[in-house]
């Protein structure tokens, strides 16, 4: 790999809510009375709204805190979990991140080392000079049956990457990849759920023979011993075997990373890119990683940490999110937000939510981006945006210039829970969002507790799930205001 070619940016995020394993044995203790005794630590939970294209939205705007968005001209979303099959998934991202669109993007699935394709492809096309920028982000939110193993071990959570030729954070010194039909997992076309193969085989004959190699090839293009390697990442389910792949590949096992299970739990795709993103936050220049993926092959990577690390936070990190938690205790929450269960919604949940594609495609800024409008002769900002200026000392015509409020901090003005309302997490809270600069409108209030909210609280918005087509299959996304005392900045979580 050319050294010219490296990591500029990072980013992350790791839903709210972590759901207690001892919850989910508890509540399975009846078929499996032993797994009581096992379950230790929690998972982290995504909200019934929230999806991998939602947490790849967030994990990007944790990223791009400091970057010039109309500079990122490829966009590589890899996920297993696409919400649609046939749709560019990347293309809502890019537009909810208010990327330029000409910027060039993609969706990357399949198996479990997808990010890394994604990786490799970015980096393909930024060192070959067709693209100049280019952000890797990857996102997974994976169903599993009730009471599986996987159902614990799992989590979700995405990760962002920004990949140029300036300014570099971490450059990209060493690669090295596999492809061998070895099948550990799968799912077919139209199944819910992954079809798991026995653990000592995939331990034994999948990860223990064909992952070392490959590492050691990545470590060789890089000009590497494994005895110089100062952080070891490579996302497993496993008891301490990636103690045993890192001291099969000359790797002090002291070097290896936590791999989140105790908090997070496995993020599917993303986990590599969750690692590396946590990793880079206390990372020292000159320092090596090495990344490893596992699925139909292997995928490694040997980054070197520049000078320049330091010089780059993002906005909450893995940290911050990782801190920001509520627990939850509610095991027929998690199966009724997951779909795993099915329920009496109600007569007012009776309703048609079809999406007018032309009107949303007209809008698509003030929908996907939460686009106004700021008046170039007086300054105040409205939403939506109109022709004529909102300020009645004002009044201009045709003086709107766009205005994103998507990065704005917003005050609750009036507020409302309500019990009649369908919500899959009732009440349903919303209320009026008015902005320091102009522009009110109404708006979803999430990841709220009862009785927390008050008028003239601080709050952000965050692009979600507005609400399920399920007679068409089609989601709807839309932005929501949380509660601004959540965050907690990278440096804080420190």
């Amino acid at each position: 790999m050319s050294q010219s070619v490296g990591i500029t940016g990072y980013g992350g995020y790791v839903p709210r809510r972590r759901l207690s394993r001892k919850t989910i044995a508890e509540a399975n203790a009846w078929i499996n009375p032993g797994g009581v005794a096992r379950a230790k630590g929690e998972r982290s939970m995504a909200n019934w709204d929230e999806d991998a294209i939602t947490m790849s939205v967030e994990a990007g705007r944790d990223c791009l805190v400091t970057c010039d968005r109309a500079s990122i001209d490829a966009l590589y979303l890899a996920s297993t979990t696409m919400p649609f099959a046939e749709r560019l998934n990347a293309s809502v991202v890019a537009s909810a991140l208010s990327l330029s669109e000409g910027v060039f993007a993609a969706d990357v699935s399949g198996c479990q080392k997808a990010a890394m394709s994604a990786l490799y492809a970015a980096y393909g096309a930024v060192a070959s000079g067709i693209r100049k920028n280019a952000m890797v982000l990857a996102s997974d939110h994976r169903k599993t049956r009730a009471g599986s193993p996987q159902e614990a071990q799992f989590g979700d959570g995405a990760a962002a990457l920004t990949l140029g030729t300036e300014n570099l954070i971490a450059r990209l010194i060493g690669h090295a990849s596999s492809t061998v039909d070895f099948v550990d997992h799968f799912r077919g076309e139209g199944e819910e759920f992954d079809y798991n193969w026995e653990e000592r085989w995939i331990r034994d004959e999948g990860i223990t023979k064909l992952l070392p190699p490959v590492i050691k090839d990545a470590l060789d293009s890089a000009g590497v011993s494994g005895g110089e390697v100062d952080h070891f990442i490579f996302p497993t389910v496993f008891p301490r075997l990636d103690q045993g792949v890192a001291k099969a590949c000359g790797i002090d096992p002291a070097k290896v990373r936590d791999n989140l299970g105790g908090n997070c739990g496995h993020t599917g795709a993303a986990h590599p890119l969750v690692m590396l993103a946590h990793c880079l936050e206390t990372a020292n220049p000159g320092e090596r990683i090495v990344v490893a993926a596992f699925g139909q092959g292997a995928d490694a990577v040997v980054i070197e940490v520049t000078d320049r690390i330091s010089s780059f936070r993002p906005a909450k990190g893995i940290s911050g999110h990782l801190s920001n938690r509520k627990e939850e205790t509610s095991y027929m929450k998690w199966l009724a937000f997951n779909g795993l269960v099915e329920f009496e919604k109600g007569m007012r949940a009776e309703v048609d939510t079809k999406t007018a594609q032309t009107v949303a495609y007209r809008k698509r800024d003030m929908l996907f981006g939460l686009t106004g409008g700021k008046c170039s002769t007086c300054g105040t900002a409205q939403f939506p945006r109109t022709r004529i200026c909102v300020n009645p000392n004002c009044g201009a015509v045709d003086t709107q210039e766009p205005y994103s409020f998507a990065e704005q901090t917003g005050k609750i003005l009036s507020w409302s829970a309500d019990y009649l309302t369908y919500s899959l997490e009732p009440p349903s809270h919303f209320g009026m969002i008015t902005f320091e600069d102009g522009g009110r409108f109404m708006a979803d209030i999430t990841d709220v507790d009862v009785g927390s909210v008050e008028s003239g609280d601080a709050v952000r918005m965050v692009f979600r799930i507005k609400d399920f087509d399920e007679k068409r299959g089609f989601r709807r996304y839309f932005w929501k205001a949380v509660p601004a005392a959540q965050t907690i900045t990278a440096q804080a979580a420190e």
